[in-house]
């Protein structure tokens, strides 16, 4: 779905493996008005209020069903008529969010209202995610621009030794290629491929959607995603800096440690000792999780874990429909009830042979009720393997709360929504592989091989962290001016360097637009929720862990099987939006504050051996 309109409507939102993508949400009565706020006659009242809370409620339903298939099947199957489609239903979306934001505001300052409808009225006010103006034909431009920066993403191709290769499986050459003049091809050609015919297109996309922010009483569109977190939009930015400041020392010993041995590797004239890393280098086209290089860091002696999952899956034959069984199969151990046969009939597990899809793994609700589906180019590999996990638990997230309020069908916040499959995911430890048939027992690795299995989730889970908070601050720097558009590919590659400490591997200038080949910068998909969610994750798999009684090393603990902490897991998906999230947040774990507490104490044993490692080393860039 197109997040240039409402994120109002998640029951009908596509939740991606690392995106929330937004729902298309209003009347098609209204398909091609454009209404401008409404101008009040005479003082508001609790009544009419409740009475505009109940009428958008009702309008939002009813039209993200339609206004989700047609998404869907823009997703499923890329033409230019399914973009029309998508378009079509993203302006009318987009220009009643922005009539229910107006209205909403209306009653901003009224008093005697309930919780909820001061809490729904927030959310309508709050919840789009690029507002259009109520300038007549804005949303229209906005919807067109949006859509035509997700299809050319979804239609993108850079190449290997000058053939074109699509997506999904230049992303998996990268994570397997260690020839470092053909990564250099690969990740110059797609990031100049898709990014650079992007860059007009997304600098008026940001001018048309800053105009609906100020419209609505926001600095800009920045502040208004910021806004979304049951806290001032200041003190939220506050709140990721002490985030990252937690958990930054550990990052840079991996940094470090990582530095050194792909300089071990390659040599100084391919990656030097000192200073940032090659961006291309770490298995990954974006540098954000770098397990695929894993082969590449391993430690003597404790670095063979005994064990791959993608050699697992192969070796026992599994298929992109058995892992997504095997994901279910998890949750179903919880206690959560079997997905619905409609979810295997409809899902796209697979890409198909014979047209455009866009690949990126998300998760669906169709009809806010039961409709759910992924949407995944799925590989019989590692990465996918806990993708399907990840996915899952956006479908039972959203099946858990599908009996609130339809502008309660949300996650408590977006970071919640992305870390509960995560905190799944955690669990797949060497003992819960061997509880679903895919590792021998007598193959499981001994304590003396944590260090290999803490530093292979470390160079996932904490090499994402600086990337996961760095998409946003550029964002809103581009939002707020503080990145101009003269300065777009500037900007971006200035916070890859502060943040991750990795460079590009060619010179880059303004004739390109980087950013852009990266799916949620053209998917215009809030990425903050996935920093959050790194550490949330941590959060919740401790909790669940405690819950369960396990007394080992945090890292060992697999709740698999475990229903009373799939009981107490449900209780605060059941309440989806409907509290501020450390309610919620404290329903599960007993504390109302998002710490990197949880994450540091996983690791503890790693960070320790790292900085032994890193002894005598040149640290930082």
């Amino acid at each position: 779905m197109k997040s240039a309109v409402s994120a109002l409507a998640l029951a009908a939102a596509s939740l991606t493996g690392c995106t929330t993508v937004a729902a298309i949400q209003d009347s098609a009565a209204t398909a091609s008005t454009t209404t401008a706020p409404a101008q009040p006659q005479a003082a508001a009242s609790a009544a009419e209020a409740d009475a505009f809370v109940a009428r958008a409620e009702k309008e939002l339903a009813d039209f993200s069903i339609l206004a989700s298939r047609a998404s869907w099947v823009n997703s499923t199957y890329i033409t230019e008529d399914t973009d029309a489609l998508a378009a079509h239903f993203g302006t009318i979306g987009t220009e009643m969010s922005v009539r229910f934001a107006n209205e909403a505001a209306r009653f901003k300052d009224v008093e005697g209202l309930s919780y909820d409808t001061r809490r729904k009225l927030d959310i309508l006010r709050g919840g789009l995610v690029l507002p259009a103006p109520t300038t007549p034909g804005a949303a229209a431009e906005l919807n067109t621009i949006a859509t035509r920066l997700q299809s050319t993403y979804g239609k993108g191709k850079g190449t290997l030794r000058g053939k074109p290769m699509n997506g999904s499986d230049i992303e998996a050459e990268m994570g397997t290629n260690r020839n470092p003049a053909e990564l250099q091809e690969m990740w110059t050609s797609w990031h100049s491929n898709v990014g650079t015919p992007m860059r007009t297109d997304y600098q008026r996309l940001v001018q048309i959607a800053n105009q609906g922010a100020i419209e609505l009483g926001y600095k800009d569109v920045g502040a208004l995603w910021r806004s979304g977190y049951d806290m001032p939009a200041d003190e939220f930015a506050a709140l990721t800096d002490k985030l990252w400041g937690q958990v930054k020392p550990l990052y840079d010993q991996l940094h470090c440690y990582t530095r050194a041995k792909l300089n071990e590797k390659y040599g100084d004239k391919v990656q030097a000792k000192s200073g940032p890393i090659r961006a291309d280098l770490l298995g990954n086209m974006w540098a954000q999780e770098w397990g695929n290089i894993y082969d590449v860091v391993t430690p003597k002696g404790a670095g063979d874990i005994g064990y791959d999952v993608t050699d697992l899956l192969v070796a026992k034959k599994q298929t992109p429909l058995q892992m997504v069984k095997t994901g279910e199969n998890f949750f179903s151990s919880l206690g959560f009830a079997p997905l619905p046969a409609s979810f295997y009939e409809r899902s796209q597990i697979t890409k198909p042979a014979d047209r455009e899809v866009v690949c990126h793994a998300s998760a669906w609700d169709l009809d806010n009720k039961d409709d759910l589906r992924i949407k995944m180019c799925t590989k019989v590999n590692g990465d996918d393997f806990v993708t399907v996990h990840h996915e899952l638990g956006h479908n039972y997230y959203q099946r858990a709360y599908n009996k609130q309020p339809f502008l309660y069908l949300n996650g408590a916040n977006d970071g919640f929504h992305e870390a509960i499959g995560d905190a799944v995911a955690l669990s797949i430890t060497p003992e819960y592989l061997t509880q679903v048939g895919l590792l021998d027992k007598n193959k499981v690795p001994p304590a003396s091989k944590d260090t290999g299995l803490l530093l292979r989730q470390a160079m996932d889970k904490v090499a994402f962290l600086p990337f996961g908070l760095m998409v946003d601050k550029w964002r809103w720097g581009v939002f707020s001016g503080a990145i101009p558009a003269s300065g777009y590919n500037k900007g971006w590659n200035d916070l890859r360097l502060q943040y991750q400490g990795i460079a590009p591997p060619v010179q880059r200038t303004e004739a390109q637009f980087d950013p852009g080949a990266k799916y949620h910068i053209p998917g215009n998909t809030p990425y903050t929720r996935y920093f959050l969610a790194r550490i949330l994750q941590f959060q919740f798999y401790k909790a669940a862990c405690d819950q369960a009684g396990w007394k080992g090393p945090l890292h060992r603990c697999s709740f698999y099987g475990n229903k009373e902490v799939g009981a107490k897991l449900n209780a605060m998906l059941e309440m989806g939006a409907s509290k501020p999230w450390p309610d919620a947040l404290e329903a599960f774990t007993g504390s109302r504050e998002m710490s990197g507490e949880a994450m540091l104490e996983y690791f503890r044993p790693l960070s320790a051996w790292l900085e032994q490692q890193n002894k005598g080393r040149q640290c930082g860039w």
